[in-house]
C-alpha cells in the first residue's frame, strides 16, 4: 500500500480538439472514475501514478497529480500521447465519406472530439475479456471488482479527506490467482476467470508481451492470430485490443451496435445477418471500403458513439 502523497496541480491545454467526458466514457476504457471528495474530476491511475482530470476555463483541462513524470514523459506530453492529440481528427474521414454520406457526416462531425486513447494492452486484455456480452455498467462493476481484489492499494490524504485508489493488477497477480476467487470477481462466470489467468501467465513469462511489444511491426491478421490462440478471445476482442491497447488505428470491433449502423447508415445487407466469422470479416472487408484502412477503427469508434449517443440515446456515463 503507498500512502500520503501529495497532489500538484497542473493545466494542459484543449483547443477543443478533443471532449474529455465523452472519450473517457465511450465504451473503450471503464477504469475512469469519478471519486469523494473530488467528484468533479475524473479519477485514473498509471502505474500507481494518479490523475485527477477535469475541464477547465480557458480551453485547459486541470490536472491534479501526484507525479511530475509518468513513464518518462511530462505529465503534458504523456496525456497527449495517451489522448492521441498527434492524430489530427480532421484526416480521420475522408472527403469522399462526407460527400457520399451527407447525412451520416452530419451526426457524426462533432464526435471527432471523441479520441482513441492508447491504454496499456495488458489492462485492456482483461477488461474486453470481462465485457463479452454485457453492459458497460457490469463491465465496470468486474473491473473494479478485479482491481480492488489485485491491484496496489494507494491512498491519498488530502485537505478534504482521504481518496482510495487501486492500480490495476500486474500480470503475475492475476496469474496466480486463483479461479474460483477471481471468479467473484466476473459475475461468477469461472470460465472467464479461468480464461483471464491463463492470458496473464502468457503475459507473464514474456510470449505474449513481447508480441505486444512488436506490434507496430505486424500485419493486423498476425496480431489478431497471437491473441486469438488465447481462450477467451475471439475476433472482435482482438480488435478492441489492437485498437485501444496497441494502437492499431485499422482494427476495426464489430459488436451489436456496429453491425446495426453498417445496416442502417451505409446499407450492408450482411450485416443483418449473424456474426460468424465469415461474416465478420466480411462486414470488416466492406467498412473499410467505406472510411478506408489507416483509421477505420478510429472513425469506427466515432460512429459508434455517436449511433449509440444519437440514435438509440444510451447513456455512457
Amino acid at each position: 500500500m503507498i500512502n500520503n502523497k501529495t497532489l500538484f496541480k497542473t493545466f494542459i491545454k484543449n483547443d477543443k480538439r478533443f471532449n474529455l467526458k465523452h472519450t473517457l466514457f465511450s465504451g473503450q476504457s471503464f477504469r475512469w472514475t469519478q471519486l469523494e471528495p473530488f467528484k468533479e474530476y475524473y479519477s485514473h491511475i498509471f502505474d500507481n501514478s494518479i490523475l485527477l482530470l477535469r475541464d477547465s476555463t480557458g480551453n485547459c483541462i486541470e490536472v491534479l497529480s501526484d507525479t511530475e513524470k509518468i513513464n518518462g514523459l511530462s505529465i503534458s506530453d504523456y496525456l497527449y500521447r495517451y489522448f492521441t492529440v498527434d492524430i489530427d481528427e480532421k484526416t480521420v474521414f475522408s472527403s469522399k465519406f462526407k460527400t457520399d454520406f451527407p447525412e451520416v457526416w452530419r451526426l457524426v462531425e462533432p464526435y471527432q472530439s471523441v479520441r482513441i486513447m492508447r491504454q496499456d494492452p495488458f489492462e485492456i486484455m482483461v477488461t474486453f475479456m470481462c465485457a463479452q456480452g454485457i453492459g458497460m455498467q457490469l463491465i465496470r462493476r468486474q473491473v473494479s471488482m478485479i482491481t480492488e481484489r489485485y491491484g496496489q492499494r494507494c491512498v491519498i490524504n488530502t485537505e478534504k479527506g482521504e481518496m482510495v485508489f487501486y492500480g490495476f493488477p500486474s500480470p503475475s497477480a492475476l496469474a496466480t490467482a486463483k479461479v474460483d476467487e477471481l471468479a467473484l470477481c466476473t459475475n461468477n462466470n469461472r470460465i472467464r476467470a479461468a480464461n483471464i489467468t491463463a492470458m496473464a501467465r502468457s503475459f507473464e513469462s514474456g510470449k505474449l508481451a513481447l508480441a505486444c511489444v512488436a506490434s507496430g511491426d505486424c500485419p493486423l491478421e498476425t496480431i489478431r492470430e497471437t491473441l486469438c490462440a488465447h481462450s477467451g478471445i475471439g475476433l472482435k476482442i482482438a480488435d478492441c485490443i489492437a485498437l485501444f491497447g496497441l494502437g492499431r488505428f485499422d482494427a476495426f470491433p464489430i459488436d451489436t451496435h456496429v453491425k446495426q449502423y453498417l445496416w442502417e447508415w451505409f446499407g450492408i445487407e450482411a450485416a443483418r445477418k449473424s456474426l460468424t466469422e465469415k461474416n465478420y470479416r466480411f462486414l470488416q472487408k466492406e467498412a473499410r471500403r467505406i472510411l478506408g484502412n489507416e483509421y477505420a477503427g478510429y472513425a469506427g469508434h466515432m460512429l459508434f458513439h455517436c449511433w449509440r449517443k444519437e440514435v438509440k440515446k444510451m447513456t455512457t456515463f
